[in-house]
Order: C-alpha cells, then structure tokens, then sequence
C-alpha cells in the first residue's frame, strides 16, 4: 500500500491497473489463501464493491504405509475456530461428506485443525473441495468503499480514489502540524527574548524583584533600553517610569510572567548561551516550517520520507512486516457424486406403518418375518444399495429425498422417517422407490388430477422436501407409480375403468394436474400404466394374475366416465 501511495505522489494520474501492480490484493492478519481471479480482484479495486475467495492453508502430511492426514494451519479471516471445528464435526455426523472421518483440534499458539479421511483412498484435492464448498475453510470476503471522501457526503471510492484522500488528509495533517509547531515557535521565541532581556539587565530584573509592589507590571513599564544601575538599598531605588511609544522596549505579559518564574540556578553565563543557541534553532526551524508551508512540492516530498520511513520501520525487514495472505489459482473442483463416495453395498429397506425405517445388510428374502414394534407391521419392504435415493411422497403432494447410506442400521427397529425429513404428522407415506435418473411418475390425487413428471424434476435438496402436486382443501395425494407402457387406466370409487393413451397426459414439474377420469360422487381409487397391446393385468380375489386383452369397451378420451370394471376385477379396485 505504502508503495502504492509513493507512485501516486510521483504520477498523479497513475491507472488502476498500475497500482494493482503495488496493491495485488488485500493482505489479512490471520494469512490465508487468496484463490480470486486477478481480473476479479482489478474489478473490485476500480469499481469499490466487489468480494475475494479466502481459503484455509494446509498441507497433507505423509503418515507412512499410505496413511495421510490433512493438516490446516491458517483459516480464514474473521473465521472463529471453534464454530468451524463444530461445523465440521456437524458433517461428518450427518454423513454429508462421507470421505471424511474425523477432525481435531491441536492447536496450542499456532492453528492446527486434523482433517483425518475416511479411507487412505481418497483424493486429498477431493476431499478439500467438498469442505470449501460446506464450511468455511473457503469464504467470501466482501469489499464495499463507501466512504465520507469530504466528511460529509458518502460516496463508493474506487481504490485510486481512496488513497488519494488518504494523501490529501497527509498533506492536510503535516500542514495543520507544521502551523500548529509554529504556534508554540512563536510562543517560546517571545519568552525566549525577555529571558535574554533579562540577562542582559539582570542587576535592575533584580532591584525590581526585590523592591517593588508589583513587579510584573514593573517589569512590562521599564524600558529595558537604558543602561541600569542596581541598587545598593531600598532607598536607592527608583520605581520604571512609564514606558513611551518613542522609545517603548518594554517586557510583554508573557515575557514578564517568564522572568518572575525563572529559577535562581538558571542565573548563570552558561544559562544564557543555551538560551541564545535555543532561539537560534527554533528560528531557523521556523524558517523550515515556513518553507514547507509554501512549497506544494516540499509537502509532497516531506510525505513521501515519511511513508518511506514507516515501510522501513514496518516492513520486510520487521518482525511480522511480510505479507501473509498469499495468490493461487482456485482450479476446477470436481463435482463428485455421492455414490463415488459411499462403498456400495446391498440393504434391504423396510417401512413399517407407523413411518419408522431401518435398512438391513444383504438382500434378504422379502416374504420373510420381520419385526415391529407392537401395534405396527410392514409397509414398505424392497432391495436397494448404499449408493441409491430414495424418493419419499407424502400424502401432502411433496417428494423428500433420503439417502440409503443414512439409513439406520436394521439390528434394532430403525428410526421414525420424521426425524430424517420434515414430514408433517397428518401426512401420510403415499409411495417408497429407489430414484432412477431419466424414469417418469404419475401421480394423481384423490380428485382424480393428475399428470406426468419427470423424475429428475421431484429430487429435494432439503429436508422440507419439494412440493410437486398441489391438492388444495380436502383433497389428498393418492399415488405415484413410474410411466411404463403407453396406456392408462384409471378405476374410480364408483368400479368404472377408463383406458386411454399416456400422450393425452401433460409432464409437468409441478401443478394440480388434469382430469384423469369424471365422476359423479366418489373419486379416484387407482391408476396404472401398461402397455396397450399387451393388455391389462390385475390379481384376481384368488390371488392370481388375470390379463384382458380386448380392452375396446373401456377405451376413451381422457376426463371420460368409463365403463364398469371387467368380470373378475378386485373389489379393492386396486390394480395390484
């Protein structure tokens, strides 16, 4: 900065991109990285308002026999230590980075914050990454120049701008110092004058001191320009006559007040030749002073020495004067999935009724006896892997994301879903399935509306989930199978099937949907899709799977009434 203000002095109209060359960046107390574009940060300095990437510094230490450990020894600025090692702790307990298996703090004077990984496999660039981008071990530290240039009215500076208000106010200060030093040079030059005064009349200083009944008014009447003889007595003594413009040499109050509280030790000729060497000094400083305060250019270079004097003072060469915050490119980070950072094993998840969740090790045989807390039972039972979503629809018209790799373990009787997303105690768990990328749903309510979404389009990044079907009032959200085939059919409460073609239903992402089927009272007991030409499947009351391929009767426009279910159709009018 220091050498960024000397240029200044020399070219007054030095380019932004010219003192970028002196001020590359900000320069924080507590070191750290700065990974900034330099196009960013000159864009900043020109403009007032701008932010820098502040990253920790670390390095990764060799454990031998593979093992590595990430040491951080600087963090950020304005970063608390004890509330990022929190945060930190926080992800590895949510598993929100799975890489990273534990964190400690062993920081005496200096920083020293552990990162430990999970497996010695793991890209350390990687496993940085993840934490830059979900603490802050990397931030954003933002500049705003809104300053008071005049004092008075704010106005957003760019970095030119600032530091020359900064040397004005220099120029400003070494002017009101130089004035001020002038003052007090004046002061002491007219005290100076009547202590020399008196020296050289000291035999009447003395009669007047010792005889007369005001011996400062005295001292200011006598005309010090006769020559004096002291008196022997009282007697003798003769009182100053009033002093005269003519010839008026008289002492000034200061002057008087000076000689009155001079001390007898200072009566001496030594005494005197400091005072005449003192007043020759503060004359020719006030000389300087003088000088400086007439020539622009002695200001300036009088600021320069000075600048130069508090780089040499606090520079390079002081303990502590180098520069701490260093320059680096930031690089791609990459996005990693989190399936490439979870060992992938076969579970087998289990849903009980009342909502509560566990994943088992293996596949294991899915008719087998399972158990639940009293009063509950099976809802949901299927095979996944640790890599998998999981998509959850509520009755609420909402999808929620879970992570296999999250789940409880299956030993004892898992942990309430309502604990891992916020599911609201009146909805009701609608469907469970694996996510698979690029699969379509259909989802529909309890009013028979529905319509298509895109898979990919319902994945919740929170736990408050996503809201994807709207089902205002009384309605309530019925289903959400995938698309497979190219037909729909729909069977409402009142047993009247209605096939038609999937094209007839719009993808949405989100929304009330259309009309799937119309009824008179009731409304929607189930949908499915198929494929048309290989008819429709049910299970019959005996449990066995019956296809009707003539589906011609119950073939229509979408939003039609249909026609009652064929012979053999389940009385739960469900599909499956």
């Amino acid at each position: 900065m220091i050498n960024a203000c000397l240029h200044l002095i020399k070219t007054p109209n030095a380019q932004d991109d010219t003192l970028l060359q002196y001020v590359p960046g900000p320069d924080f107390p507590t070191g750290g990285i700065i990974v900034e574009p330099r196009e960013s940060i000159a864009q900043a300095y020109a403009t007032g308002r701008g932010a820098f990437r502040l990253r920790c510094r670390y390095a990764v230490e060799d454990l031998g026999r593979g093992q590595w450990q990430v040491v951080v020894t600087e963090i950020p600025y304005q970063v608390q230590k004890s509330k990022l090692v929190e945060r930190i702790a926080e992800l590895i307990q949510t598993k929100k980075i799975p890489i990273l298996g534990d964190v400690r703090d062993e920081s005496a004077e200096d920083i020293r914050l552990v990162l430990e990984p999970k497996t010695r496999n793991v890209d350390p660039d990687v496993l940085m990454g993840m934490l830059f981008r979900n603490c802050d071990l990397e931030i954003r530290f933002s500049l705003n120049m809104n300053v008071l240039i005049d004092g008075v009215t704010p106005k957003v500076c760019s970095m030119k701008e600032v530091l020359r208000a900064f040397l004005d106010f220099r120029r400003d200060v070494l002017c009101r110092r130089a004035r001020h030093r002038m003052e007090k040079i004046d002061h002491r030059l007219e005290v100076l004058e009547g202590l020399i005064v008196a020296f050289l009349n000291l035999d009447r200083v003395i009669d007047i001191i010792r005889y007369d009944e005001d011996p400062k008014a005295a001292l200011m009447r006598e005309d010090w320009g006769k020559d004096h003889v002291r008196a022997r007595d009282e007697a003798d003594y003769v009182p100053p006559a009033p002093v005269t413009d003519d010839d008026g040499l008289g002492l000034t109050d200061v002057q008087a007040e000076a000689i009155l509280n001079m001390r007898l030790r200072s009566l001496r000729r030594l005494e005197e030749m400091e005072l005449v060497a003192e007043r020759d000094a503060l004359m020719e400083e006030r000389a300087g002073l003088e000088d400086l305060l007439d020539s622009e250019e002695l200001q300036w270079k009088t600021i320069a020495d000075q600048l130069r004097a508090v780089r040499k003072a606090f520079g390079k060469d002081y303990d502590g004067g180098a520069r701490r915050t260093d320059f680096a490119e930031a690089g791609e980070i990459e996005e990693v999935p989190l399936e490439a950072m979870i060992e992938r094993e076969p579970i087998t998840v289990v849903c009980s009724q009342m909502g509560w969740i566990r994943a088992m090790k293996g596949h294991i045989d899915l008719g087998s006896e399972l158990k639940f807390k009293d009063g509950d039972g099976p809802r949901f039972t299927f095979h996944a892997e640790t890599t998998d979503r999981l998509l959850v629809f509520a009755s609420n018209g909402r999808f929620y994301t879970v992570s296999a790799a999250n789940l409880p373990g299956g030993r004892g009787m898992g942990e309430p879903l309502r604990l891992m997303i916020d599911l609201p105690n009146e909805a009701e768990i609608i469907a469970f399935l694996i996510h698979q990328p690029g699969r379509k749903l259909l989802v529909a309510s309890t009013a028979g509306d529905g319509f298509v979404v895109p898979e990919d389009e319902v994945v919740a990044q929170t736990r408050a989930g996503k809201q994807v079907l709207n089902v205002p009032g009384d309605t309530r959200a019925l289903l959400c199978k995938p698309v497979a085939g190219d037909a729909v059919a729909v069977v409402g409460e009142n047993r009247k099937v209605l096939v038609f073609m999937v094209d007839e239903l719009p993808e949405m992402t989100r929304g009330k949907g259309v009309r799937l089927q119309k009824y008179k009272d009731g409304g929607l007991s189930d949908a499915a899709t198929f494929t048309l030409a290989s008819g429709l499947s049910w299970l019959d009351p005996a449990g066995r799977t019956r296809t009707e391929t003539d589906l011609t009767d119950w073939i229509g426009k979408r939003a039609g009434t249909g026609r009652m279910a064929p012979r053999g159709f389940p009385r739960d009018n469900k599909f499956t």
